[in-house]
């Protein structure tokens, strides 16, 4: 069977993911699975501009490029049965592995995992919020710091088989006001790896070139200045940030 063609080929409709806040529709492309967001379907918001998420799905994909650390499945912006929208390649979880998880406050391991925060569960009972302390998962929390995620849920972190983590729903990033929340604040005050300094000076390098000229069709002049300032930041400080300013520190609900 021919490869598909990604942007023109027909994009057919197979079901309806449910759980998401906007419309989000499983389809394919020839034998290629993908997820599909059409602008139309979009949930109005207070603090990010009316029809821009799909916008900012696509741009959090080119920074991920980027970085060059595959945080971000391919995602692009075609037309579809329900009008433009983004466009992403599905990726297959593996039930075994989670990335985050909510455990009992007295069972934390001391390797392997860092703890994000501690509550109680509708029965009263001390739980901690914690995730994988691994070099992948570090990555996409660098990778939030510098899109300034809102919106890092623990369902937002597909666990694969082979190991590697993806990020999905990235449609609430780029704001040039503080924003981040995200389940992923366990490295916390720690130094950043030459690894991830790295990482960080591509972007900054290419905001000057052609991932700056791309970005220009998908964010505003404000929003691209604010990327620039976030990784100038970050280089500068040299280590994980902690929760500041007013907004909550996670994402609710955390998965």
């Amino acid at each position: 069977m021919p490869t598909p063609d990604l942007v023109a080929d027909e994009l057919v409709l197979t079901g309806r993911i449910t759980t998401a806040s906007n419309a989000t529709f499983l389809g394919s492309i020839g034998d290629v699975t993908v997820v599909y967001k059409p602008i139309a379907g979009e949930s109005p918001l207070w603090d990010f501009p009316q029809g821009t998420l799909a916008h900012r799905e696509v741009a959090a994909y080119l920074v991920s490029q980027t970085f060059a650390w595959g945080v971000v499945p391919h995602t692009w912006l075609r037309d579809g049965p329900l009008g433009q929208g983004m466009v992403q390649l599905w990726q297959e979880q593996d039930p075994a592995q989670d990335a985050v998880n909510l455990i009992a406050a007295d069972h934390v391991p001391a390797t392997g995992w860092k703890e994000v925060l501690q509550g109680q569960d509708e029965n009263g009972r001390f739980v901690a919020l914690v995730h994988e302390d691994t070099p992948v998962l570090r990555r996409m929390a660098v990778f939030d710091v510098v899109v300034n995620n809102a919106d890092r849920k623990g369902d937002h972190i597909l666990a694969l088989t082979d190991g590697h983590r993806h990020g999905v729903d990235h449609g609430l990033t780029f704001h040039r006001d503080h924003k981040l929340r995200t389940v992923l604040w366990g490295w916390r005050g720690e130094a950043l790896t030459p690894d991830e300094e790295d990482g960080i000076d591509r972007v900054s390098e290419a905001l000057r070139g052609e991932l700056g000229r791309k970005l220009a069709d998908l964010l505003s002049v404000e929003e691209i200045a604010a990327l620039a300032a976030r990784c100038a930041h970050l280089r500068l400080a040299g280590r994980f940030p902690a929760p500041s300013g007013e907004m909550p520190a996670v994402p609710w609900p955390l998965f």
